[in-house]
């Protein structure tokens, strides 16, 4: 079969398969679930809960505050270690394993491979994101109900536009979380370490932080990723303000396209015919 012959949604469904070999995949997706069921029982189990962020007030009186108080702490380090748990491992894995010559140069081109991998790996980031919020939403709602919820503007929200901004917030979320998996999957193709690669993106998301709470700073705040994964809080007002989520979307696209690029540039001109 010549490479011309394979389509990229096979090499992609092969991606997807050897992705659910991977323990580590199934980590991620474990804390995903996991994280959501631990926050219930901490309020279950005690009076208190979380202050000073949105809808921390709203815990107990609608499920449906639950996922959205996730999504703000999962932003610290959760969802970035979470994406390059897998993203930072994708490329690198195959020369740990001593695969990637063998996958190069049979059935495929090498854009179709890197392309199918960079699909496989925004998959899993996206559905590990969904499954967090799924589970926070269902969960939270056997335990608090699916009340609406009342908004960051003060006003009361349908329970039906209530789960529907809560779907448009996961998606808002996904821009950064995307530009993170994007990060990752070039230090997985020029380190060849997936260690090194995961270690080094949730260090750049961390450093990120840091220079988000620096008043010398203000002024780069709102164009750091870490900024943006705060960007659907503007879904929840009224009127919805669009503004940080535009924002977030172009400058995650800023962060991840670059990466890709540098990354797809560095993959198709490797040579490996040294092993």
């Amino acid at each position: 079969m010549s490479a011309a012959t394979v389509p990229t949604r096979t090499i992609y469904s092969w991606e997807l398969r050897k992705l659910a070999a991977q323990k580590r995949t199934y980590i991620g997706l474990g804390f995903a679930l996991l994280i959501p069921l631990i926050f219930i029982a901490s309020l279950l189990a005690d009076s208190g809960g979380p202050e000073g962020i949105p809808f921390a007030d709203s815990v107990r009186e609608s499920g449906l505050a639950i996922p959205l108080v996730g999504l703000f702490f999962g932003a610290f380090w959760f969802f970035p270690l979470v994406t390059a748990l897998v993203a930072g491992d994708i490329v690198a894995a195959e020369d740990g394993n001593g695969t990637l010559k063998t996958i190069l140069t049979r059935s495929a081109d090498r854009w179709q491979i890197f392309v199918a991998k960079i699909f496989a790996a925004l998959t899993y980031s996206f559905g590990a994101l969904a499954l967090f919020v799924v589970a926070g939403t269902v969960l939270g709602g056997i335990f608090y109900g699916f009340d609406p919820l009342v908004s960051l503007s003060g006003t009361p929200i349908s329970m039906e536009r209530s789960l529907l901004l809560v779907g448009g917030a996961t998606l808002a979320y996904a821009c950064p979380i995307f530009a993170v998996t994007s990060i990752a999957i070039l230090l997985s193709t020029t380190t060849k370490n997936s260690a090194a690669a995961v270690v080094t993106t949730l260090m750049l998301s961390l450093l990120m932080q840091l220079l988000g709470i620096i008043a010398a700073l203000d002024f780069i705040r709102p164009y750091l990723l870490p900024q943006q994964f705060n960007a659907w809080q503007g879904l929840l007002r009224e009127p919805i303000d669009w503004g940080p989520i535009v924002r977030a979307a172009w400058v995650s696209a800023v962060f991840g396209l670059p990466c890709l690029a540098w990354a797809f540039t560095h993959f198709v001109r490797r040579d490996v015919t040294g092993g």
